[in-house]
């Protein structure tokens, strides 16, 4: 979307003369001419930014006294100030009450683009960069070459520029934020915020205030923005929005429809600009049988349902993935990289992974850090903790003087190819195909292998 600046200015002359010049550039604009509308209309919707004259005729408040009131209550808002009586200590004064810059009438068209272009990227790195310093350590994409992970991208790709409303299920730590993510950069409003509320984690009391923020008094003592204001232009997160009281559910419904809202204590509606994505872990169809969650809101978020697959369901992906989060812990601790050894990858793959791609994150990271040895070391199956490799196939187990030694060489022969095709089936999500390319078959003699061998995986794919 595009950038939205309110022009405070006393003579209109010079409104008129500001907005067409932002305007030809491509940015919305709004107009006030005293403190009292300026207040109002920047307590009404945010602006991206604010051009404000210091000498206001006949107005409650000159333009430092303004700039006090927006900067106490969104300080993130850079203000531009102007004047046709400036002196030094008049630029000074208003740098100290935390204006970005200070322009001097008659300006140069050029120079009040220049300015108004820095402000604006200067606002968007420093949000950029509160964000990352909260968030540190989130994925950025959904990595992985499966099937399933492929069409979760491919969706993301066709709903990010449309501005829909999206509802993103899946189980806790298959990503369902970095999916939100992902939509949010790929959308029109990728340089406006990007805000997460996490419904899990919120008191049931504090969800309006977070939500809709407080009033406060007229001169802004006591007031805070709540996320709804805070997301104005950019996207908005409910993350887990099954555990939103349902009180506060029915208010929300509102908002969405309206796209206006008022803060706790106050009258006046507030008009924000919003992109709304909601994720959860479970059942919201189920949720509104049981009276735990409001179908019209369910219809409102779930314009465009989309659901991320658990690691379970894509485990062709794990190798990459494992050896891709081992990478970045080296990075980050500074530590030699591992490798992972084949039966290690294999173990990885047979576990089922309740925590998803979260846990395997958190692992890779612990292997890195605590495991004994050599640095220079292979991470074998014996080294992964025992939930994880009491998964792997017999064939990564396998004891020579028991299980070997006392057969006759054909069922020996016929153990081990077992048991090794079991193991690379796994490896490669029971894709015929890859297993045989990789075991060096014809894809027809695997199946007569396997068929012979009794190998009949119930969740084989047979592409």
């Amino acid at each position: 979307m595009g950038h939205e600046i309110l022009i405070v200015d006393d003579e209109p002359d010079i409104r008129l003369l500001i907005e067409g010049i932002l305007s030809d550039e491509g940015y919305e604009t709004r107009l006030a001419g005293d403190a009292d509308s300026a207040i109002s209309a920047f307590r009404e919707r945010r602006p991206s930014l604010v051009i404000l004259d210091v000498w206001l005729q006949g107005s409650r408040l000159d333009g430092l006294g303004i700039l006090n009131v927006f900067h106490k209550e969104e300080p993130s808002v850079p203000v531009v100030m102007i004047s046709g009586h400036g002196t030094i200590e008049t630029a000074v004064a208003a740098l100290q009450h935390g204006a970005y810059d200070f322009i001097e009438k008659p300006f140069q068209s050029d120079r009040l683009l220049v300015v108004v272009r820095r402000a604006l990227e200067a606002s968007r790195l420093a949000r950029e960069n509160a964000e990352l310093r909260l968030r540190a350590g989130s994925e950025a994409m959904l990595d992985g070459r499966s099937a399933a992970i492929v069409a979760v991208r491919n969706q993301i790709d066709r709903v990010a520029p449309t501005g829909s409303r999206v509802l993103i299920s899946g189980a806790a730590g298959a990503g369902k934020e970095v999916a939100a993510r992902m939509i949010h950069a790929s959308s029109r409003r990728a340089e406006g915020p990007f805000i997460v509320l996490n419904c899990a984690t919120l008191a049931p009391g504090r969800f309006e205030e977070e939500l809709f923020g407080i009033e406060g008094t007229e001169d802004g003592a006591g007031r805070r923005t709540g996320v709804l204001e805070r997301a104005h232009g950019g996207t908005l997160v409910l993350d887990e929005v099954s555990d939103m009281p349902l009180e506060t559910q029915g208010k929300i419904v509102r908002a969405l429809q309206d796209q206006t809202f008022e803060r706790l204590g106050g009258s006046r509606r507030v008009k924000v600009d919003v992109r709304v994505l909601a994720t959860t872990n479970r059942d919201l169809q189920a949720e509104i049988s049981a009276g735990r969650f409001r179908e019209d809101l369910y219809y409102r978020l779930a314009v465009v349902p989309l659901r991320v697959p658990g690691l379970r369901e894509r485990r062709e992906d794990i190798p990459d993935l494992a050896r891709l989060f081992l990478r970045r812990a080296a990075e980050n601790a500074g530590l030699p990289l591992r490798e992972l050894s084949g039966d290690a990858i294999a173990a990885l793959q047979n576990y089922e992974w309740p925590g998803n791609v979260r846990e395997l994150r958190n692992l890779m990271e612990r292997l890195l850090i605590m495991m004994p040895g050599n640095g220079t070391d292979p991470i074998r199956a014996d080294m992964l903790p025992s939930g994880v490799g009491d998964g792997a196939p017999a064939l990564l187990k396998f004891d020579s003087d028991e299980d070997v030694m006392g057969l006759p060489l054909r069922e020996a022969r016929d153990l081990f190819e077992t048991q090794y095709l079991q193991a690379q089936l796994l490896r490669f999500g029971c894709n015929i195909s890859r297993t045989a390319g990789f075991v060096g078959m014809e894809r027809s003699a695997l199946h007569r292998k396997l068929k012979q061998l009794g190998v009949t995986s119930e969740d084989r794919n047979p592409a």
